[in-house]
This record gives structure tokens, sequence and C-alpha cells, in this order.
């Protein structure tokens, strides 16, 4: 899987890691190297299944709306 992160500088030194695509997926790092491990993980969190995610009603829908 190919996922875009964005990677920028602190003012604080070191680095913020930023997955778009995952909203509030953020991590940070003392070095670039650091950050990119810390955004793995992250996305690895954020994309694990949870337990009550995928227990719904029988009669359950799922539909995508526009906004």
């Amino acid at each position: 899987m190919y996922i875009k992160v964005i990677l920028e500088p602190s003012e604080e030194g070191g680095y913020t890691a930023i997955v778009p695509a995952l909203p509030g997926c953020i991590s940070e790092g003392n070095t670039r190297e650091e950050a990119l491990e810390n955004i793995r993980a992250a996305i690895e969190l954020y994309l694990e299944p949870v337990e009550d995610d995928a227990t719904f009603a029988a009669n359950a829908e799922q539909i995508e709306i526009t906004i």
C-alpha cells in the first residue's frame, strides 16, 4: 500500500509527519527517519480494525452521501 505523507520541519526542531488521507494521523520525530518510523506506526494503529467496528445490526445499511 502506498500512502502520501507530508514531512515538514518543526519550528522547535525535528519533524512533523502528517497523512492527509487519514484525518488526525500525525506524528513527530527528532530526525526524518524517526518521524517516518513513527508515522508508519501511527498509520498501522489508525488502520487497525477495532473490535466494535464490525458489529452492526442485521438491518444496518451502508450509505454514501455527498456533503
